[in-house]
């Protein structure tokens, strides 16, 4: 399914201006990628068919597929759109693992001295390449996952803008700190500096195939470190990928590898004394338990978990622009967002009357396969992820109604003809949610918008603040004043003013907090590279003249 055209190594830009003795690891890499495999290099891929036939993904280990795995089981990946086995990844023995790790452990010691300078020149190289692999990577995605085209290449782009802040604001965020003269005879200064951690490692979640993984290794790489990154197994295509092209923009082999598995390879990465840091996204359960455990051995991890994300639409907003914005936040992509909005709090009697303009948009959006997205196809909503989400979807429909929730769009039962096997559900809307409804107290990671009346902007920032959980909220109004009080009341971590998904850019950091996060250090920006890097503090000495005592038995005063 996938045609490689290839340019030999020793053409490459790369090789011919790296010639100094500061570059011995990058040029040596590539030399040896030129003279001993030409043909490892990729340029170009197209698929074929439409995705009927059958990939085989293997690891990708010290910088070329690895096939050296004892074991005989395979994860099997399916199309969503018609629950049909398009691909299968390796569940990775402990030796399979072992070596990443060796091979992450063994490139670090010599890719933490390669100037940062040239670490990002690899790295904007690789941002041309995803930009120039865009339609490849989203088809991927899209037949992975489900997401419409457009959608994936959203997921695309917001994973390159943390690439490309790695050839400019993660470069500065590695500056250190200096304060000279710190005692009276002089020649004794004190300054810190950022130096990478070691062998670091990401576990990735099915929903972000491209823009999770790039929350990760760009950054830790950029730094120093080197990667072990294990994506969904339900979604690997697009890491594989990705893991190809940063190769292709000179990576050197071994700083960043790709396993696969499920219990087996998070176990590992948990428990590895080599790996010094964990990245996750994904669900509580499977957060909470890598947090414990990462933490339980000593290793750094930031972990992003559940959300339940609340929109507080006042009498005063822009009816049309809200109503599209709460319509496609809370039924894009199926619903299968973390920054999804899956609760909208309506304030006060006018906005009560705005649930059939509701109805009506939602009815608008056509659910099918992200495939037939392109061109004048219009899909707005692809499936679920598996049978399971769906049917965990439609029963918790279900149970919301049998509390006392009133069914005011039902997307159950939906067929799409031509894939009535896909894990389809329509865009659902319930209104007299309570907060102990399961609709509410679930994160249903579907299609489906819970909505709550109150009479005032105060009721809802209470509403807001008791849920536990605080990835993001939003607030819809005309209001200065009320956007501003609600921005300072409001109890979560990221908040929209007249925007229903407010994922920052990162120059900033993704900073959700509450209960959909376990560590205090977030993702990407300032905050990223933090977490990937460990300052280092000097005092020195240096008197050029008369010099004095070193010390003594006292405490050092620098006096």
């Amino acid at each position: 399914p996938i045609i490689i055209t290839y340019l030999a190594a020793a053409q490459h830009p790369i090789i011919a201006r790296r010639t100094t003795p500061l570059q011995t690891m990058l040029t040596a890499s590539l030399m040896q990628r030129a003279t001993v495999n030409p043909p490892r290099r990729i340029l170009t891929c197209k698929f074929q068919n439409n995705f009927k036939n059958y990939t085989t993904y293997s690891n990708w280990i010290n910088g070329t597929s690895s096939s050296t795995t004892s074991s005989n089981n395979t994860i099997e990946v399916t199309n969503p759109a018609t629950n049909q086995v398009i691909a299968s990844v390796p569940e990775s023995t402990q030796e399979d693992l072992q070596y990443a790790v060796d091979s992450a452990a063994k490139a670090f010691e010599t890719w933490q001295y390669v100037p940062i300078q040239q670490r990002a020149r690899i790295m904007s190289k690789f941002a041309h390449l995803i930009s120039k692999h865009e339609n490849e990577l989203a088809r991927l995605i899209t037949a992975e996952n489900g997401k419409t085209l457009a959608d994936a290449k959203g997921d695309i782009i917001r994973g390159l803008e943390v690439v490309e802040t790695c050839t400019s604001s993660v470069v500065s965020s590695m500056m250190g700190e200096t304060l000279p003269n710190i005692a009276n005879a002089g020649g004794m200064d004190c300054y810190s500096y950022k130096q990478p951690l070691g062998v670091v490692a990401g576990i990735c979640p099915f929903n972000f195939p491209a823009m999770i993984p790039l929350w990760m290794f760009p950054i830790a790489c950029t730094v120093g470190n080197t990667f072990v990154l294990k994506p969904s197994e339900k979604t690997p295509g697009a890491a594989m990928l990705l893991a190809h092209l940063v190769h292709d923009a000179g990576l050197p082999d071994g700083v960043l590898n790709v396993v696969h598995g499920t219990d087996t390879a998070v176990n590992f990465i948990c428990d590895a004394p080599e790996i010094q840091a964990i990245s996750f996204v994904g669900g509580d359960v499977a957060g909470r338990y890598i947090h414990q455990r990462g933490t339980s051995h000593g290793k750094r991890v930031q972990a992003n978990l559940g959300a339940k994300n609340h929109a507080t639409i006042l009498p005063d907003a822009d009816k049309a622009a809200t109503i599209q914005a709460i319509a496609g936040a809370a039924f894009g992509a199926a619903g299968q967002r973390c920054m999804a909005i899956s609760v909208a709090i309506f304030v006060g009697e006018e906005t009560k009357k705005w649930m059939p303009d509701l109805i009506h948009e939602a009815q608008k959006l056509t659910v099918g396969n992200g495939l037939d997205s392109d061109g004048d196809n219009n899909v707005d909503i692809g499936p679920l992820i598996t049978p399971e989400a769906k049917q965990r979807c439609e029963d918790i429909i279900t149970q919301s109604v049998e509390q006392g929730a009133a069914l005011e769009l039902d997307g159950r039962g939906i067929t799409v003809p031509g894939y009535e096997g896909g894990n389809f559900v329509g865009p659902t809307i319930l209104s007299n949610v309570t907060v102990d409804n399961a609709a509410y107290t679930n994160e249903i990671f579907g299609p489906v918008l819970s909505c709550i009346a109150v009479d005032s902007l105060e009721e809802a920032i209470a509403i807001t603040n008791a849920n536990p959980y605080g990835n993001g909220c939003g607030i819809f109004t005309a209001s200065g004043a009320s956007a501003r009080k609600f921005q300072h009341e409001v109890k979560v971590g990221q908040v929209g003013i007249n925007v229903p998904i407010p994922v920052p850019l990162p120059y900033f950091s993704f900073t959700g907090s509450r209960g959909s996060i376990c560590g205090d250090v977030h993702f990407y920006g300032k905050q990223g590279v933090q977490f990937y890097t460990q300052t280092k503090t000097v005092t020195s000495n240096w008197q050029y003249s008369g010099a004095s005592p070193l010390g003594g038995v006292t405490m050092p005063t620098m006096k």
